[in-house]
């Protein structure tokens, strides 16, 4: 399937799961949770306060070399809004500056650094990971982070 089919089909609708496509064109689904709602509001509000000259999209949906992945939780530069639009670029064919991953207990670690090194791929400039037991993974191009460029750091409980 392509993303345009995905989006558009009434069937998708309302389904209480996050869908991907692999590299197959196969629909991959993730179960939602209450507290991995809480976790991705969290995130969000945390990253329009701390950074006011960009935008926060939930589930942003990014082509990557194997197939639209969908960032729980994205941060997009004012650059990065003027260049792609708020949503008319559906999938966005570049991964915004921040883009965050609510691991969740169908989520294996392989996965997570699959993903991690996916979005890096798509011109992410930090990836966070945030594992249920409130700890966030930071990573760039040169692996895992001790200093953020943006200057955000993460504590959620």
């Amino acid at each position: 399937m392509q993303w345009a089919e995905v989006v558009d089909n009434p069937y998708f609708e309302n389904l209480p799961f996050k869908i991907e496509l692999n590299r197959y064109g196969k629909i991959e689904m993730t179960p939602a949770s209450n507290k991995r709602a809480r976790l991705l509001t969290v995130m969000g509000a945390l990253l329009k306060r701390k950074l006011k000259k960009g935008e926060v999209l939930i589930e942003c949906s990014i082509q990557t070399t194997e197939g639209v992945k969908v960032a729980d939780v994205a941060w997009c530069s004012k650059a990065f809004i003027k260049q792609h639009g708020y949503g008319y670029e559906t999938p966005y064919t570049q991964a915004p500056e921040i883009c965050v991953e609510v691991v969740s207990q169908s989520n294996s670690k392989e996965e997570m650094t699959n993903k991690v090194q996916l979005y890096l791929q798509a011109g992410a400039e930090e990836v966070w990971i945030a594992w249920e037991n409130g700890l966030v993974d930071y990573y760039g191009k040169a692996g895992k982070l001790e200093q953020l460029a943006y200057g955000v750091n993460v504590a959620i409980k």
